[in-house]
Formats: structure tokens, C-alpha cells, sequence
């Protein structure tokens, strides 16, 4: 027999799901729902602090509970993630567009973003990320040929982190990251589903191996209603 917390539960979040509860709807109070569902004050509360537990709404004090945006991916900033791994832990299945893969010399701006000299070449790979059927991420990724000596299409188009780990034995360790809004280019227009949006979130990232090599420049540019950029934070003194 399932517990009544878990049948309300349930209820709700398939009322979430479906759009009959849209985002940033306030919730009927604990008295309200203990009437709506004919159980206790505290059957309610089990029900909501699950609900909030997932990611379905925010407790806020003198408010009550406010229905979150489920459509948005949280993004997690501190944490340094390929795109398909992302997606899977959401349980969505992704598909990468693989519009670019060349080895260049690479312009000043990414020579000095990658501390090159005029010589050294670099992989260029522009991808568009799918999710649910929407162009939602643009990724520019130039990566030392120095260090990632081979790649292919192929690889660009499952995930370049997996091949970098698991077949060149190298440590991806950390990235400096810089998160600014910018207008859309000509180029986020044609690959994205911007969808009249007059704004994209770019997170430019310089990519780290373990002994502190930088292989990486990367721009991903971000539709802004598909994300919220997470991070955990603690105050120190």
C-alpha cells in the first residue's frame, strides 16, 4: 500500500509536469491541501518537502511553495562536466551537431587564450548541443594539438572529455571560468533556437590537466531560458 504522502506526491508532480500547475504558481496551504486530499497537516508537509527535495518548489517563509521552472537544466558552475554526461544524469537524451572539426592555426585571440606561439596549431570544434528536439547550447572548443595529438569527428560528436580520460590516459583536472551575457552573433542565430531571445549566457573556460598544463579555450553559449547556473556556497571567516 503506498503512503499517502507519496500519492499527493505524486499528484502534484504530475500536475507539474503536465502543465497544469505552470512555473512560479504559489501552491494552496498546508490547511488548504490537508482539506483538497482529506489528511493531516503533517501527510502535507512529508508531501511538499519531497517535492522540494526534487527540484519541483521552493519553500520561500511567509510565501508558501512556488512551483520551479522544470524546463530549466541546472548547470552546475563549479563543476567541470561534458555536455553528454550533463544530460545524462538529467535523463535526457542528447544530440550533438558537430558543425566544425579542423586543425588551424589558430587567431591571436585564441593564441593568447591558450599561452600559444605562432606555430602551434589547434583543433577547432563547433558543436551544437539537442536537447528534447531544441538547439539549446553552442559550444566553440579549441583544444593544443600538443596535448590531444589525435581527434576526429567522430569522437567531437559523442564526447571529446571521454576520448581525452579514457584513450589519451590524461587527467582533466580544473577550469578557470568566466560566465557574461552577450547579444546573439550571426553565428548563435543560425545554430541555435533562439526563438527571438536577444541574449545568450557564455561560460568561457580555460581547461587544466592535473600537472596544470592549459590544453582547453572553450566558449559555451547558452539559450538563457533553458538554464539556471547552480553553485554551493559557504561562508567562511
Amino acid at each position: 500500500m503506498t503512503n499517502k504522502y507519496l500519492t499527493i506526491y505524486n499528484s502534484i508532480v504530475e500536475q507539474i509536469k503536465s502543465g497544469e500547475i505552470p512555473p512560479q504558481t504559489l501552491l494552496p496551504s498546508e490547511n488548504e491541501l490537508k482539506d483538497e486530499f482529506e489528511t493531516s497537516r503533517e501527510t502535507i508537509r512529508k508531501a511538499l518537502n519531497l517535492l522540494s527535495q526534487n527540484g519541483y518548489i521552493q519553500k520561500v517563509r511567509g510565501k508558501g511553495s512556488i512551483v520551479i521552472d522544470i524546463s530549466k537544466f541546472d548547470f552546475p558552475v563549479s563543476g567541470l562536466v561534458s555536455f553528454k554526461e550533463l544530460a545524462n544524469k538529467m535523463g535526457n537524451k542528447p544530440r550533438t551537431i558537430v558543425n566544425e572539426f579542423s586543425l588551424i592555426k589558430p587567431e591571436a585571440f585564441v593564441r593568447q587564450q591558450l599561452q600559444l606561439g605562432t606555430k602551434d596549431l589547434v583543433w577547432k570544434v563547433v558543436r551544437t548541443r539537442e536537447m528534447n528536439g531544441e538547439k539549446i547550447i553552442l559550444d566553440k572548443d579549441f583544444l593544443n594539438k600538443k596535448f590531444i595529438p589525435t581527434l576526429s569527428e567522430e569522437i567531437c560528436s559523442d564526447s571529446i572529455y571521454h576520448y581525452i580520460e579514457n584513450e589519451l590516459n590524461l587527467t582533466i583536472s580544473f577550469a578557470k571560468k568566466e560566465i557574461v551575457v552577450e547579444e546573439p552573433t550571426i553565428e548563435d542565430s543560425t545554430l541555435l533556437d533562439l526563438e527571438g531571445f536577444h541574449n545568450v549566457v557564455v561560460i568561457k573556460n580555460h581547461v587544466y590537466l592535473d600537472d596544470a598544463t592549459l590544453f582547453q579555450y572553450t566558449e559555451s553559449r547558452h539559450r538563457p531560458d533553458k538554464f539556471r547556473f547552480v553553485d554551493f556556497a559557504r561562508r567562511t571567516n
